[in-house]
């Protein structure tokens, strides 16, 4: 019977009638605080938790069991309004925290996927940039290159003209023809040097052994001694004249294999200039006898400032050319003339046996002897 009463208790409902009445339930008290609550609510905030709807803040009380009817639910945000009012905050109108949080959620994915469109779109438009200049980098090779071709074959067969500077191909012909001879006296005097250098060492171990058996032959200790004084006083004077022939090499290895390689390399780009300034002249020409109507005027345009071009690069490399020509006949001439005046003397102090004489020589040309075993390797870099 207690079992029954309990049950029926736990499932009774609050009815409400349209005057916001309600009926007496002498079986529970809280029920009827939980209904005077809701009586209290005036009509302005019960609509307005009608039409704002359930969110995230808002809960509901049921008064009654599972399955009971809709007029028994209390929102509870309409007791956190009435706690609030009796405290005296006022409830501003406007979405909960929560709709802001989600709103901002919604749109913060949509500006980062904004971001990242336009970087890669930008990344896109930069590379291809880049493939676009490279390809025209290499249409513009290919013609040039097949420009020149065309001069060059025509040249050699007779059939094309070219620019000819006859003073300026003359001297490009001797600095040639000089270099030449002056790296056959680069490969004789290196070869004499290694001679030489050869006969020092000699000179020098046969020295030590006629000392070494002055030492070990009383009767013959006078003749080893003397011949071994001459050696090494041949020896020390090799060393001298060593010095000075490698001096001469270097210099020599300096004028041919640097200073005329350099005017040689602005000689043959003044010869590439040469050649693609016939090439577009040669192919303006072309045009130029063709008919004149609209497109080949346009071509002709195109050739006329490329032939210009081509001609300011030609005619400002081939000033180049005769300036570094100039300059380097008049440091030829300086420097072979004090190279050779000090082989001379160097040669004649030497095999005149004038030690004093080649000494001279050393201190007028400013020549320093590297000290004996200065060319082997140290201890260290041997291991």
């Amino acid at each position: 019977m207690a079992d029954s009463i309990m049950s029926k208790a736990a499932t009774m409902e609050i009815p409400i009638n349209s005057n916001g009445d309600t009926g007496t339930l002498p079986e529970d008290d809280s029920l009827e605080q939980a209904a005077q609550i809701q009586w209290s609510l005036d009509e302005k905030d019960l609509q307005q938790v009608m039409v704002s709807g359930p969110n995230l803040n808002e809960t509901s009380i049921v008064s009654g069991g599972y399955g009971g009817p809709a007029g028994g639910i209390i929102p509870t945000s309409s007791i956190k309004d009435i706690r609030m009012k009796s405290r005296g905050v006022s409830i501003p109108h406007s979405q909960s925290a929560a709709s802001q949080i989600a709103k901002q959620t919604d749109q913060h994915p949509g500006s980062m996927h904004h971001s990242a469109s336009n970087s890669a779109l930008a990344a896109e438009e930069v590379s291809r940039g880049v493939a676009v200049e490279k390809l025209d980098s290499v249409k513009k090779w290919g013609i040039n290159t097949y420009k020149c071709t065309k001069q060059m074959f025509s040249e050699r067969f007779g059939r094309g003209s070219r620019t000819v500077d006859l003073e300026l191909e003359a001297q490009i012909d001797v600095l040639r023809d000089t270099k030449n001879k002056y790296e056959n006296i680069l490969r004789l005097a290196t070869a004499l040097t290694s001679h030489f250098h050869n006969m020092v060492q000699t000179q020098q171990a046969l020295g030590d052994t006629f000392a070494d058996l002055s030492q070990k032959s009383p009767e013959l200790q006078d003749e080893f001694g003397y011949n071994a004084e001459t050696q090494k006083l041949l020896c020390k004077n090799g060393e001298a004249l060593l010095g000075a022939v490698s001096f001469f090499v270097s210099s020599i290895n300096t004028l041919v294999n640097k200073t005329m390689e350099d005017t040689l390399m602005t000689i043959k780009h003044y010869e590439n200039a040469r050649l693609e300034f016939d090439a577009y002249r040669s192919d303006l020409e072309e045009l130029s006898l063709g008919p004149r109507d609209a497109a080949t005027m346009v071509r002709i345009d195109v050739a006329q400032h490329d032939y210009q071009v081509h001609r300011d690069k030609y005619e400002r490399l081939r000033s180049d050319v005769t300036i570094k020509l100039k300059f380097l006949e008049e440091n030829k001439v300086k420097v072979m003339h004090k190279q050779l005046l000090l082989f001379h003397n160097a040669i004649s102090a030497y095999f005149a046996g004038n030690q004093q004489q080649l000494e001279q020589t050393l201190i007028q040309f400013n020549v320093k002897l590297k000290p004996p075993g200065s060319d082997k390797p140290s201890w260290l870099e041997e291991q």
